[in-house]
């Protein structure tokens, strides 16, 4: 087995979580709540929805309801999908200290703490319209394949796009009524941002990956790996682009979106494939992409 020394443990104990009872502690580093950038990451599409719809401010309380929704639910997948992995994880690196993995929780009570974290979620549902809630509920068949799709696709990343991006879809149905086509082509363009960002973060993992028999879109790129990246953070602002010119086709959406275009090419310019430590930096920077691309939606959607 080879242990990069870059490599960061996917389980920290640092912050908030590490004050907490020694007894709790694998509990909620079994749900990530150690790394906010995970919910960060689901939440910012449901967000730009609700933006761009034009609901960001009459609305506020559901972007507070959609952020505690990605906050439960983003630690609820990572809980399942630990279950499953559990003995993938004991093979890699930075996964080996996962709290299942590593024998902190056991898998009965894995089961447990998911049910409590899917009844937060499900307090979020009643919030929502009812047809918006089953669209939400919808986005659980994805969730449940998506741990096994490591095993049988070079495109696990796609399938997180799916994923990671179905807030947009939920957030554009709650305040526009319907589906329309700016709101599909935010959640399209979500989608190849999401594979983006995750195939920089696999890039941490390809040694072992390739070892233990995981494929993901990393290893598929190979040495072609940034400019596969690059060629998804382009589709994503391209769709993205279209999404914001159809609900106003105004020339500020091209000023809107410069700061989200131009983080993105800073991330692309900059990363160095054998380099896990700097290319965990720029994953973990999305968070700033997500914001950059919200301050572009309420922009575009908030009525003059």
């Amino acid at each position: 087995m080879t242990t990069a020394p870059d490599i960061t443990p996917d389980s920290e104990h640092r912050g908030l979580v590490a004050a907490l009872p020694a007894s709790i502690r694998p509990f909620a580093l079994l749900a990530r709540f150690d790394r906010p950038i995970g919910w960060w990451l689901l939440f910012w599409p449901g967000a730009w929805a609700v933006a761009l719809a034009g609901g960001a401010i009459a609305r506020w309380p559901l972007v507070c309801w959609l952020l505690l929704g990605s906050i439960a639910m983003r630690g609820a997948g990572c809980v399942y999908n630990d279950i499953v992995d559990r003995d993938l994880d004991a093979s890699v690196s930075r996964t080996r200290s996962r709290p299942i993995a590593s024998g902190a929780v056991s898998v009965k009570a894995a089961w447990l703490w998911l049910s409590i974290l899917c009844l937060i979620g499900l307090l979020v549902l009643l919030q929502l319209r009812v047809d918006t809630a089953i669209l939400a509920v919808a986005s659980l068949v994805l969730v449940a394949a998506y741990p096994f799709m490591k095993r049988i696709t070079w495109w696990p990343q796609a399938w997180l796009g799916l994923v990671f991006s179905w807030a947009a879809l939920v957030g554009w149905l709650e305040i526009w009524g319907t589906l329309t086509l700016p709101g599909l082509l935010l959640y399209a363009g979500s989608i190849f941002w999401v594979i983006g960002y995750d195939t920089i973060y696999a890039l941490q993992d390809r040694e072992d990956d390739a070892l233990v028999g995981v494929r993901s879109s990393a290893l598929r790129m190979g040495r072609h790996v940034r400019a596969g990246t690059g060629i998804c953070y382009g589709s994503a602002l391209l769709l993205w682009a279209s999404a914001l010119w159809l609900h106003r086709p105004d020339p500020l959406v091209w000023l809107a979106l410069l700061p989200t275009a131009l983080h993105l090419l800073w991330q692309v310019m900059t990363l160095r494939p054998n380099d896990g430590a700097g290319a965990l930096a720029r994953f973990r920077a999305n968070r700033f992409t997500g914001l950059l691309m919200f301050l572009a939606c309420l922009v575009v959607g908030t009525p003059l």
